[in-house]
């Protein structure tokens, strides 16, 4: 098992998103805009691990991550801060979930204010 996790600038990102994963030649990358900060970086980067190995193990591929998310992205209501897999469509919903409660136990340990946190997430463009 290889898994590389790197922050990157946001303009990057393959669309609106502050974390991402795939699979590439047996390598999971994760991949978290680095304009949230350290704090906020690690917490998404915890959480595109457990949602993609979540995703993986539960035979749920990263293009149906990818191509529900890329849709949700093109039909978001004006003012709708949601995360596409917070929707009960999600096919990746019961995953992103999980991984979104040990994200939040995580801020919890290291001091990270959620709101904060979240807001963060939310200023990127």
């Amino acid at each position: 098992m290889k898994i590389l996790i790197e922050t990157i600038p946001h303009s990057e990102q393959p669309y609106p998103t502050c974390g991402d994963f795939r699979e590439e030649s047996g390598v999971l990358h994760i991949r978290v805009s680095k304009e949230i900060g350290e704090d906020s970086a690690l917490l998404v980067a915890v959480h595109e691990l457990i949602e993609a190995s979540l995703c993986k193990k539960r035979g749920i591929s990263t293009e149906s991550v990818d191509d529900f998310d890329m849709a949700y992205e093109k039909t978001r209501p004006e003012g709708d801060d949601s995360e596409p897999g917070d929707s009960p469509d999600a096919p990746y919903r019961k995953e992103h979930f999980f991984a979104t409660n040990i994200e939040r136990l995580m801020a919890e340990q290291m001091g990270v204010d959620w709101a904060e946190h979240d807001e963060r997430i939310l200023k990127l463009p």
